[in-house]
């Protein structure tokens, strides 16, 4: 609890939240415990709450922007890759408790796994009626992110901008295929290639297939001269 605090700059009062938050299932189900115990149920509170205190930074960021624009912003700030990556950069992947077999096959590293566990975190704390204290702790994190993503919109949004851009030409969609996958379960490379009207137009590869697709969708819009 004290590591976690110095993370998180935030002081614990029920700790039971918080050992529940860094709790995989993995762990509840070796140990046999209810599945309440493991970070499931504050995992889904914690997302309500991260979009919550997201929008509100971006409310207040961008105050010229519409709707559309932050929502979109938004969606990729809080996607797993992002609190992966946030994750492990403040050390709180280490501290996620698993069965013995799943650390053995280093799930506490695996993009998703991380994500949980910060979102879980995020509800304990709401539970623990520190709400208004996240704020601060989460500008300081996703502010990089929220830059990024402003300064090259474009890359983070090329797979909506490259399927309007087709079906005003034709009506047609782009076509994701997963064409090769590498690397061990906790650290996959995953390619990807896009096509149109039945033509292999360009590839990319990411961490997720998703990541993938839209390196795909940026490098086909390149290549149109969408963007």
């Amino acid at each position: 609890m004290k590591e976690l605090e110095e993370i998180f700059g935030i002081k614990i009062d029920n700790s039971d939240f918080f050992v529940k938050a860094l709790t995989h299932p993995s762990y509840t189900k070796e140990q046999e415990l209810p599945y309440t115990e493991n970070y499931e149920r504050l995992e889904f509170l914690g997302d309500a709450v991260l979009k919550l205190l997201t929008s509100e930074i971006l409310y207040n960021t961008f105050p010229d922007y519409p709707e559309g624009n932050l929502s979109k912003i938004r969606s990729i700030v809080v996607s797993d890759n992002t609190l992966s990556c946030i994750a492990h950069d403040i050390g709180l992947c280490r501290l996620i408790r698993a069965g013995s077999h799943e650390i053995k096959q280093k799930v506490t590293d695996i993009e998703s796994v991380c994500a949980c566990a910060f979102e879980a975190v995020l509800g304990a704390y709401y539970l623990d009626n520190k709400l208004k204290n996240l704020i601060p702790f989460l500008t300081g994190v996703l502010m990089p992110y929220i830059e990024k993503v402003d300064k090259n919109f474009e890359r983070y949004n090329a797979k909506a901008i490259l399927q309007e851009y087709t079906q005003f030409l034709t009506k047609d969609i782009p076509v994701y295929r997963l064409v090769n996958e590498s690397g061990p379960a906790h650290n996959k490379i995953f390619e990807v290639q896009v096509s149109y009207k039945g033509e292999v137009v360009a590839s990319g590869t990411g961490r997720t297939k998703k990541e993938a697709e839209q390196h795909a969708a940026y490098e086909a819009c390149k290549i149109l001269g969408v963007i």
